[in-house]
């Protein structure tokens, strides 16, 4: 496992609302996940389900609008 800054990472959080937010700058509150930020780390996170198992969320529709947006971003 190797340990990164925060500021190259990206922060997925689950909202006290229960919708998921992308949060490049780490200033929500909630339970929070980082990944990297390049294409293999955002396929294994979704390959893994490791949003769903990580976050302890069920909502399958915010899981994979989160996932689409992550997709996008490279």
């Amino acid at each position: 496992m190797e340990i990164k800054d925060r500021t190259s990472l990206i922060k997925i959080t689950k909202l006290q609302n229960g919708l998921l937010k992308i949060n490049p700058n780490s200033k929500e509150l909630g339970r929070s996940i980082y990944v990297c930020k390049n294409e293999a780390c955002i396929k294994s996170l979704i390959k893994k389900k490791r949003i769903k198992n990580a976050l302890k969320y069920s909502n399958m529709d915010e899981i994979s609008r989160v996932e689409i947006e992550l997709q996008t971003m490279f």
